[in-house]
């Protein structure tokens, strides 16, 4: 076991724990943030996408030795009151039917609308390409991220 100090939601953490675990464990077991998902577990679906410096990663992959002083921002980082207009979007356009994917999917939208905040239609498709919807969503996905995309112009 090792300690490790996280930076977490601007929030400061110290824990305790083996230093090959995945910050997808750390998120959920240690610190009890569970809108990060656990679905596949090799960085195929995206259910655990979180931002490492403002950047989408599957958080099943990352160990927790690797973080340092890295700021790590999950679902419950992205607003305290779910007024994020990805959030938003993903209400009006009811996105949503089993749900299990929508943290991955709006975290994987936010880091790339910060990129990109005028996204063609392609665009969004390719960004969001690498997380899988169980439900196959896809199509309201992409009309929350481009009214999400709107919004925030």
């Amino acid at each position: 076991m090792a300690v490790f100090n996280l930076k977490v939601n601007a929030k400061s953490y110290k824990i305790d724990v083996d230093e090959t675990t995945p910050l997808l464990w750390v998120l959920r077991d240690t610190l009890g943030l569970m809108g990060t998902k656990f679905g596949c577990g090799i960085g195929q679906c995206g259910a655990c996408t979180i931002h490492f410096n403002g950047v989408a990663i599957r958080s099943c992959l990352l160990p927790i030795s690797a973080i340092g002083e890295n700021e790590i921002k999950t679902i419950e980082g992205l607003s305290e009151n779910n007024s994020h207009p990805l959030q938003k979007a993903w209400k009006e356009v009811d996105v949503p039917q089993c749900g299990y994917c929508q943290s991955g999917q709006i975290m994987t939208a936010a880091s790339f609308l910060n990129q990109n905040n005028k996204p063609s239609t392609e665009e969004i498709r390719n960004a969001m390409h690498g997380n899988i919807c169980r439900c196959a969503a896809y199509n309201r996905i992409e009309d929350a991220v481009a009214k999400a995309a709107e919004e925030m112009n």
